[in-house]
């Protein structure tokens, strides 16, 4: 008598219940989220399982939705500012130029270079503190309690710098049609260089905690692996797509606010796994602290005005507002009636989670016939299931954190 063995393997994608097959019992369905911290925010995750080994996942989003978009086309073109700042709220100043950047060149408006040089100081800082809560949050999702407490130290100090200039920790709104509120001075500009100067040394706290960490390595190296074209059918940007070996970079590829003046490498990964993803954002913090020292360094050569003298849509000084008539009803115009050409614009930026670009439509009035924010966070949410599919359960934590998205941003 022969007796016969038959061996079973596991086929991810498979998505079919092995039926009576002994060696496997019946597919579970599990909830992660909305309200689970390793989720980020209100995200909601339908995962089957076989075992410990994933079948399939199904992201669903929309727990946080607001309507922002709507909520431009109803409030108006300057009204919309401060909601900007509420998109992705870790990088609210980074959200204020990104919009800022469309009106002015549906409205071709020239914004002066000492506001370009502020501009990219304000979101080069704010690349660097949305990076730290993403090495904060990824090392405490997976056991690295320490490094949480290092990060957000850092981040203090940065928003020290932020709160000096703007006033406010978070949402600042302070970024303005044509430029910037105000201008950057002695104090704020000696801060940045104080962060500048010691920001290194704590990276490179961080990479000895880290990078070579066996535990670390064991829940990000060859887990979510994105290959390269898989990245780019996608539309994945940002740290998710360099981190799969594509050197893009709108700031490189696309440039503005005077980028292409600037001295700075773009980091890429090779495997395209959690790994990379996190090796990418630590390097590019190292290189958004060159550029804010670039951008310091210049802060004492470029002079002038921080806004553009245009009265159809851009706000004057307060400073002459509180003195002059005719500079109080232009205020008035541009706040409550503001109209743009007729006609449409998008304009993207890199931000730290990737391409986020705002298209805008106008049909003259003052109300926008259409807003549009291509949130780079919806993207990398997109990418979960084919990351996930075969690996174990235990590494939705390391997947979800490695694509650093904000639910405010995604269900806007």
């Amino acid at each position: 008598m022969t007796t016969t063995t038959k061996v079973f393997e596991y086929t991810p994608g498979a998505n079919l219940p092995p039926g009576d097959d002994p060696l496997h019992g019946e597919l579970m369905t599990l909830n992660m989220g909305p309200q689970h911290p390793a989720t980020h925010g209100v995200l909601r995750i339908v995962v089957t399982l076989d075992g410990e080994r994933i079948v399939a996942i199904d992201p669903v989003v929309g727990y946080l939705h607001r309507g922002k978009e709507k909520s431009c086309e109803t409030l108006g073109w300057h009204k919309f500012f401060p909601h900007t700042d509420r998109l992705d709220y870790v990088q609210p100043l980074m959200n204020n130029i990104g919009y800022a950047l469309a009106i002015e060149k549906l409205a071709g408006i020239e914004v002066p270079p000492r506001a370009q040089v502020v501009r990219v100081l304000l979101m080069e800082l704010s690349r660097v503190m949305a990076h730290l809560i993403y090495v904060a949050s990824q090392s405490i999702d997976l056991g690295a309690v320490a490094l949480f407490f290092y990060a957000f130290r850092q981040r203090e100090l940065a928003y020290d710098i932020v709160d000096a200039y703007t006033g406010h920790r978070m949402n600042n709104t302070y970024v303005r049609i044509g430029g910037v509120y105000a201008d950057v001075d002695e104090q704020v500009s000696a801060m940045a260089a104080r962060f500048v100067e010691e920001f290194p040394l704590a990276l490179d706290e961080f990479e000895k905690l880290l990078t070579r960490n066996r535990i670390w390595c064991d829940r990000n190296r060859d887990i979510g692996v994105i290959p390269r074209e898989l990245a780019i059918a996608m539309s994945l940007t940002g740290p998710a797509l360099r981190g799969s070996g594509v050197e893009w970079d709108l700031r490189r590829a696309m440039p503005y606010s005077g980028y292409e003046s600037y001295d700075f490498d773009v980091p890429v990964g090779s495997v395209g796994d959690c790994y990379d993803r996190y090796l990418v954002r630590m390097q590019e913090m190292r290189e958004s602290i060159k550029i804010v020292r670039q951008a310091l360094e210049r802060l004492q050569t470029v002079k002038g005005d921080v806004l553009a003298e245009d009265r159809r849509f851009v706000l004057p000084p307060k400073d002459k507002v509180h003195g002059s008539m005719e500079e109080l009803i232009f205020q008035f115009k541009v706040v409550t009636d503001l109209r743009l050409p007729r006609g449409e614009a998008y304009h993207g930026i890199e931000s730290s989670k990737g391409e986020l670009g705002f298209f805008i439509a106008s049909d003259g009035t003052a109300k926008p016939l259409r807003c549009h924010v291509r949130a780079p966070g919806l993207m990398n949410i997109q990418a979960l299931p084919r990351m996930a599919e075969g690996r174990l359960f235990s590494d939705m934590v390391s997947l979800i954190g490695s694509m650093d998205f904000v639910m405010g941003e995604v269900d806007r």
